[in-house]
């Protein structure tokens, strides 16, 4: 593995355009994230560093960005992402995949609460759910919905729903605070036409073969064997 060392905001996005496949966190694939990447000063550092750089990577790179890989987050590019999504969906748009029993109700139910909009934020989709109570006052006449975590994850996971954006609250002398907000939407809304004319050009074997190749020629020292248990 390369020894890649993000500092800057512009490092870590030419990393994510290199590899065009770029875990955030370590996996199984020795030093082939931005957590390993990166600088300690500005992953663990109180300056501005890779957290707060994702928000503007994924809009001036205009990549995908989300759970993809065993649950953990990674950016795949605008380029590479039709063929990723198109593989990991076997060919199914969502609504086929719900009538085909492929997917949950929980599931479909969350899809369509961020399909329906432009995009949510994620505290804002937790709200529309019902898997939040309203701060208003009153009796609690109703329990909140459950598993809003595992099903935004499986939907990313199927590549029905991409993070856009982190936004922040604002204290009230208009600063930044706290941890970035996801804010979701379907990468048919994401990416317009360029992704609906390419995600299902291919057949899903295809698309995969194709992702195979590319991790191949970018991780030229990593075996077929981890790159297809990475992939799954």
């Amino acid at each position: 593995m390369r020894g890649y060392r993000i500092r800057t905001k512009e490092d870590m996005e030419e990393a994510v355009r290199e590899y065009g496949i770029l875990p955030f966190f370590s996996h199984s694939i020795a030093g082939y994230s931005i957590e390993e990447m990166c600088d300690p000063k500005v992953y663990f550092g109180d300056e501005p560093g890779v957290w707060d750089w994702k928000g503007p990577v994924i809009q001036e790179t205009r990549c995908a960005y989300g759970k993809f890989f065993h649950g953990k987050a990674a950016f795949i590019t605008k380029e590479l992402f039709p063929d990723f999504a198109n593989y990991r969906r076997d060919g199914y748009d969502f609504d086929a995949r719900f009538e085909d029993g492929l997917a949950k109700y929980s599931e479909q139910y969350l899809y369509n609460i961020i399909a329906s909009r432009h995009s949510v934020l994620s505290k804002d989709a937790k709200a529309i759910g019902g898997y939040i109570k309203p701060k208003a006052k009153g009796p609690d006449q109703w329990e909140p919905r459950k598993g809003f975590d595992t099903s935004i994850t499986k939907l990313q996971m199927m590549c029905y729903v991409t993070t856009t954006d982190f936004e922040y609250e604002l204290d009230k002398n208009g600063n930044f605070y706290g941890w970035g907000i996801a804010r979701y939407a379907t990468p048919e809304e994401f990416f317009g036409k360029y992704f609906t004319n390419r995600v299902y050009k291919r057949t899903p074997e295809e698309s995969y073969r194709r992702i195979l190749k590319h991790l191949k020629k970018v991780l030229p020292e990593v075996s077929e064997e981890e790159l297809r248990k990475f992939l799954k």
